[in-house]
């Protein structure tokens, strides 16, 4: 009897032993769910970090638009965009750390209960809001590649999604938007300080989502099969915008990593003489003349023969922004009695200490904001739309004015350097060269400086500035980037159907409102 006791003893210890050594494998430090508002957060910084990023695996927009160009390593300013294999950095970042955090919140969100405390409204806004945030992510997808993956994109179980077509994603987008904004309450709360971007103001949102359902709108303008869509778009959104830089869509960053300005990191923290500002924007912002000092054959005759010596003369005028663009680390001629910038040739071999730097304000400042959409560029659209018979506030002038004084005063110039600058022959509406495309492609270009892939979208749809090739392009300025190598590999089947689709995986096929 004694030993059947002793043996039951024995296996309740081992029974016992047994579950505290299970309890051993317990994670008690992770959370086994996390909050909706978590998920927002985190997707909301993923988002606009990619946005504003200059690492060259995975955002190089300020180098194809010609407003940097890069030192020592060139292929990205070539516009090389397989060898890192970009493609894939920005859609893994879109897909993964930004829409499958934001379908979880919204998720999570939706399926927490109420308690009888709680606001109704509120968690309609906080659902609002991330769908507003979903909405510009899929714009940025279909912007960049194209026919994407959309209806079939984030379920988990389905490995080898479908590509939606590009237009067809845009109208559910724009439907997907209109129903968001008529969701918020400004009369409620949302996010509170877990909004990183507005500190839960819905108000701000509210004119967000309408600034972005006017670009949407203006995007598709140049396509007669939506010109109904368009028009729509346009002027319902267009009294509902942001009215001044306060309204800016801008993430909030902090002193210290991991939350600083991403740019602070690829370029200050990392150590990297890797960028300098191209000759192409610095000239346009500080036009000079130019002086041939020798004909190389000393013959007294200048011609096809000669490698005749030309070198920079006269400043004749400089931007107010560029103070704020550019450092002032070139020294200049003792006879020009102002700083003197030198832009980098795009794609060449550039020597870091002979060219203009990137200004310590958006260099060397952990906690400059993070933008993906402002005033500036708000008015911009405006002025676009103006300008192809919308019925929006203001006209094509008055709002192209109003676009370039917001930007030269959110980086800092004062009321009387706008107007100065709004005056110059080359400058004012009234007188700048070319059509009204080329003036606002133009203007709009550089008050997009440091916002490359705002750049990009704007110079895809009004072709301007003109832009030069680089020293050693690869390709012509790419219109859209190629799949990542990865759909071709595993998703072979949709990769292939949508690269017909699209009329061919190039970085030159362009995307379905790209038609001029």
């Amino acid at each position: 009897m004694k030993k059947i006791i002793y043996l039951l003893i024995a296996i309740i210890g081992i029974a016992s032993c047994s579950d505290n050594l299970e309890s051993l494998n317990e994670n008690k430090k992770d959370p086994l769910s996390v909050p909706g508002e978590a998920l927002f957060t985190s997707a909301q910084k993923s988002l606009v970090d990619l946005m504003v990023s200059t690492n060259v695996n995975r955002n190089i927009f300020r180098l194809v638009m010609q407003q940097w160009t890069e030192t020592t390593y060139t292929d990205e300013s070539n516009y090389d965009i397989v060898t890192r294999n970009i493609p894939q950095s920005q859609w893994d970042a879109l897909y993964k750390d930004v829409l499958k955090d934001l379908d979880e919140a919204s998720k999570v969100i939706e399926e927490t209960p109420l308690l009888a405390t709680d606001d109704p409204a509120q968690k309609a806004n906080k659902l609002a809001i991330i769908e507003i945030l979903n909405v510009y992510a899929y714009s940025v997808l279909v912007d960049t590649f194209g026919d994407v993956p959309y209806s079939e994109a984030l379920d988990s179980d389905n490995l080898l999604p479908r590509y939606d077509d590009d237009a067809a994603i845009y109208r559910d987008l724009i439907a997907r938007i209109n129903t968001a904004i008529d969701q918020l309450n400004t009369s409620s709360a949302s996010f509170g300080i877990q909004d990183n971007m507005y500190n839960g103001d819905v108000s701000k949102w509210l004119k967000f989502g309408n600034s972005l359902k006017l670009k949407m709108g203006i995007t598709i303008s140049d396509l007669s099969s939506e010109a109904a869509l368009a028009q729509a778009t346009i002027e319902d959104a267009a009294t509902n915008v942001f009215e001044s830089n306060e309204d800016n869509a801008a993430l909030t960053y902090l002193s210290a990593t991991p939350n600083t300005n991403p740019v602070y990191v690829d370029l200050t923290l990392s150590g990297r003489d890797d960028f300098v500002p191209t000759s192409t924007i610095v000239d346009q912002m500080q036009p000079r003349t130019y002086e041939i000092l020798e004909d190389s054959n000393e013959d007294g005759v200048i011609d096809e023969n000669d490698n005749e010596t030309v070198v920079p003369g006269s400043v004749t005028y400089t931007d107010p922004r560029a103070k704020f663009y550019f450092d002032n680390n070139v020294d200049a001629d003792e006879s020009i009695a102002q700083t003197v910038y030198l832009g980098g040739t795009p794609g060449a071999s550039n020597s870091y200490s002979d060219f203009t730097h990137i200004s310590e304000k958006i260099s060397k400042d952990p906690t400059l904001e993070g933008v993906i959409m402002d005033y500036a560029e708000v008015k911009f659209l405006l002025a676009e739309a103006a300008a192809r018979g919308y019925v929006v506030p203001g006209t094509v002038e008055t709002n192209y004015n109003d676009a370039i004084e917001a930007s030269i005063l959110y980086w800092g110039g004062t009321m009387d350097e706008a107007a100065t600058h709004l005056a110059r022959t080359e400058v004012a509406y009234a007188t700048a060269s070319g059509d009204w495309k080329e003036k606002i492609g133009t203007q709009k270009w550089i008050a997009l400086y440091n916002r490359g892939y705002a750049a990009w979208n704007s110079w895809k749809l009004l072709d301007y500035p003109v832009l030069e090739l680089p020293a050693d392009p690869v390709s012509d300025t790419p219109v859209r980037y190629t799949y990542p190598i990865v759909e071709q590999t595993l998703n072979g089947s949709s990769y292939g159907a949508a690269s017909a689709a699209i009329g061919g995986d190039l970085v030159t096929t362009k995307v379905f409102w790209d038609v001029n």
